[in-house]
């Protein structure tokens, strides 16, 4: 079974990390890691270290590469990488797709199926959402401390067949993970997290603890929220009636001081961000479904002019 995991940062790490103490037991399995620059070259000469809750692990795949040209024909693909990475690289590997190969996207937004859809004609992509609290702390190594380390996933809407390979994969790598009949329903409630807490906290430069001590900022993201919900009922995606008050509730469990990491990205002016993920869907979506949202676009606009794209 061929398996690549393209983008070695937390998630891909974590979970791809988790696949490669597999090949001390499994000969017939393969795990290939798509990375670059310096973290490239550390995995490839030391292995990728993983500082989990669980303990250490060195972890050594099968092949570690920026080329992915060079993989095989895959059975299994994650694909781990920031949403402006992923046309490219949905670019990259379509030909090691086929038919059966199974996609499951481990980033965040709501239209990531579609953004792969848009590049990627045949394979099954599973709709995903990932719970995971992760960083790269340094060239080589991944750490992960807290989250429920879990994926849930969806059958693919145009094609329901689940290679049963995979279920037996994840367990014997001690994934965690649920099969979910609407995981829509998961990956829009998580993007209501995500999305007004990302743009409001990198529009105004406040932490989320900030954010909700200030009344004005709590009412910009409650408006986010509520946007986002609007679109998510005209597009039929079934939330909780009280989805808006525990999103926001949940915010509490961080601390004060916590940056989301889509504002420390818009700090940096040489880094490239996901604001399209974040303010540019919601925008999008809006228009084509009839649902206003000037207060998401109020917010993404003001970004843009704060940090313009090169």
């Amino acid at each position: 079974m061929n398996i690549a995991v393209i983008g070695i940062g937390g998630v891909g790490g974590f979970f791809g990390g988790k696949l490669t103490q597999l090949l001390k037991s499994h000969s017939n399995l393969y795990v290939h890691f798509i990375a670059r620059g310096r973290h490239l070259d550390e995995i490839r000469s030391n292995g990728l270290i993983l500082d989990s809750d669980e303990g250490e692990f060195i972890c050594r795949p099968t092949t570690a590469t920026d080329d992915i040209s060079a993989l095989p024909e895959l059975d299994l693909c994650l694909v781990c990488v920031k949403s402006y990475d992923l046309e490219k690289a949905m670019i990259m590997v379509k030909d090691k797709i086929n038919d059966k190969t199974m996609i499951l996207p481990l980033l965040n937004g709501v239209d990531i199926y579609e953004r792969i859809r848009g590049v990627v004609k045949n394979g099954i992509v599973f709709p995903s959402a990932v719970y995971i609290g992760t960083y790269i702390e340094r060239p080589g190594k991944v750490t992960q401390r807290g989250g429920a380390c879990k994926i849930l996933f969806g059958k693919d809407p145009s094609n329901d067949y689940i290679d049963s390979r995979l279920f037996n994969l994840f367990d014997s790598a001690g994934i965690k993970y649920e099969l979910s009949d609407n995981p829509y329903s998961a990956i829009w409630s998580k993007f209501i997290f995500i999305a007004p807490f990302g743009l409001v906290c990198a529009r105004y430069n406040k932490t989320i603890g900030e954010v909700m001590k200030s009344d004005g900022l709590t009412e910009i993201v409650k408006d986010i929220m509520r946007e986002i919900s609007a679109i998510a009922a005209k597009k039929g995606i079934g939330l909780p009636t009280d989805v808006i008050d525990k999103t926001y509730a949940s915010a509490r469990n961080f601390p004060f001081d916590t940056k989301t990491s889509f504002q420390r990205d818009v700090e940096n002016i040489t880094k490239s961000d996901e604001r399209d993920l974040f303010g540019g869907s919601i925008v999008r979506m809006g228009k084509e479904n009839g649902v206003p949202t000037p207060v998401s676009e109020s917010v993404y606009n003001e970004i843009c002019r704060m940090k313009p794209l090169k």
